[in-house]
């Protein structure tokens, strides 16, 4: 039964139980697990951990590439499973637990993560968990929908378990390229040019003598609850579109722009959604999640190949897409996080970044992490590691949200994820800032000028004015940089007057 999946008869001895297989995690282990935004993440070991944990209290680190899926993340969350977690999540459950101190959750640039593994600053994996669609004659690993930390987790672990899913398409097969860099300080290049080469190889690499567990299951995968573009979204892409219009008029972009990056969610997956209806075509992704939005490109002829770490797909969309894998599969591949996040690769291939902010200030300062500077929304991602280094770094959001008590334009971030030095462009459904080559005050004007709610607009120009007549190179009444945040804390809204 399990012949074409595992294809190493050596290995059919080492099938058993879920149960069987977590026994092998002990407390106090560090466990890497695959998957990323709740793509090809280990779903039957977590779960068997959870059951095992209501019996015994049981702690481990965990870390993965980012999200998992099936609310997994909350539930060994709630089930007191997790000492530590690294280096992104996006459960409601875990979040409240991060918050309340109860989980010690590192906060990580993506590309950073098997890097300062290598370093020995955090620990390698005692287990590694790896969701896979087959195993090779030679007893390689081949993953599903996302690569994400797999390759480097089992590469650095101790053991590896194997979750064999029999629900992938085994068309996934072929579809990674998996190129891990070598050890510092020897490293070369990385010998990626185009969105399209290919560098790796199509399935990870390790001794099969490491894998000391395959449990078959036959689960779905996630599908990603994703909000349908709207007329706010519509109009930041209408903006977006504009802008990339007149550069492609002054010179500064070809016809099919350059590759583009997008953030995970709804607002970023939406705004995508809208260079559907573009003059744009022959574009290329070189992103990290491939969500709804890339496949739409494709079937609307828009988009010629998208390299990504993940595909994370809403349920009708996910259905459709991986029955008809057939009809995307030459022009997709999957990569390690830390190729498609690699700084070297976003700079030589002069990326455009397109992230979501939860809020940016007059200066251009973005906080993309943290709900009134101190409550953990989910993690940096890899928006650090494309803004730095893009070609054009650019941050979208609704100028407003809670029925407008928050402006998401404000005096000063209550926490800074992204500085004014790396930010070039913000858009809200209001307008756009370009604040490339614009000094402070400068900055100050093209933002409230273009991106500001109307309920806003007085108070921040107000605010700007009387801090101007202080003086200072970015000026700042610093007894009131933060009362926004204050106000929407005592009062539930920004403004003091409602």
């Amino acid at each position: 039964m399990y012949s074409e999946r595992i294809r190493l008869v050596s290995l059919h001895d080492r099938i058993m139980s879920a149960e069987q297989a977590a026994a092998l995690i002990e407390d106090g282990m560090t466990v890497g697990m695959s998957g990323f935004g709740g793509a090809g993440d280990a779903k039957a070991i977590p779960a068997a951990l959870v059951e095992r944990a209501g019996r015994d209290p049981l702690k481990i680190n965990l870390i993965t590439g980012a999200s998992l899926g099936k609310g997994l993340d909350g539930l060994m969350a709630e089930a007191g499973l997790l000492a530590r977690r690294m280096p992104f999540q996006g459960d409601p459950v875990l979040r409240r637990a991060i918050n309340a101190g109860e989980v010690a959750f590192i906060d990580q640039h993506l590309s950073e993560v098997v890097e300062q593994m290598r370093d020995g600053h955090i620990p390698t994996p005692d287990v590694a968990v790896v969701e896979a669609v087959a195993i090779t004659e030679r007893g390689h690993i081949v993953p599903t929908s996302s690569v994400g930390n797999s390759a480097s987790l089992a590469l650095a672990a101790k053991r590896v378990i194997v979750e064999l899913n029999l629900g992938c398409n085994p068309l996934l097969e072929g579809l990674h390229d998996i190129h891990v860099p070598a050890d510092r300080p020897d490293r070369q290049p990385i010998p990626l040019v185009r969105v399209d080469d290919r560098i790796g190889t199509p399935a990870i690499e390790i001794d099969p003598a490491k894998i000391a567990a395959i449990v078959i299951c036959d689960t779905p995968e996630t599908a990603y609850p994703m909000l349908p573009p709207d007329d706010e979204t519509q109009a930041i892409a209408n903006h977006l579109i504009g802008f990339f219009e007149r550069e492609v008029a002054r010179g500064r972009l070809a016809g099919n722009l350059a590759p583009l990056q997008v953030g995970v969610g709804s607002i970023a997956n939406a705004v995508m959604h809208g260079l559907i209806e573009s003059s744009f075509s022959d574009l290329t992704l070189y992103s990290e999640v491939l969500q709804d939005s890339a496949f739409a490109l494709f079937d609307a002829g828009r988009l010629r190949f998208a390299s990504g770490c993940s595909i994370t797909l809403s349920e009708d969309c996910g259905r459709r897409v991986f029955a008809e894998l057939g009809k995307y599969r030459e022009r997709l591949v999957l990569r390690p996080q830390e190729i498609s996040n690699h700084p070297e690769v976003a700079r030589r291939l002069g990326i455009i970044g397109i992230n979501t902010a939860l809020e940016f200030d007059i200066y251009g300062n973005v906080n993309s992490t943290h709900v009134g500077g101190t409550r953990m929304m989910n993690g940096i991602g890899g928006s650090g590691d494309f803004t730095r280094n893009a070609r054009l770094a650019i941050f979208v959001t609704k100028s407003i949200a809670k029925d407008g008590a928050i402006s998401s334009v404000v005096p000063m971030v209550s926490h800074v994820d992204h500085t004014e030095h790396d930010v070039d462009i913000l858009v809200t459904e209001q307008g756009l800032a370009d604040l490339r080559g614009l000094a402070p005050r400068e900055r100050v004007r093209a933002i409230i000028d273009n991106c500001v709610h109307p309920d806003y607009h007085a108070a921040l120009e107000d605010y700007f004015e009387r801090a101007s007549r202080r003086g200072g190179q970015t000026p700042h009444l610093l007894g009131e940089a933060l009362s926004w945040h204050l106000n929407l804390e005592e009062r539930g809204h920004m403004l003091k007057a409602i």
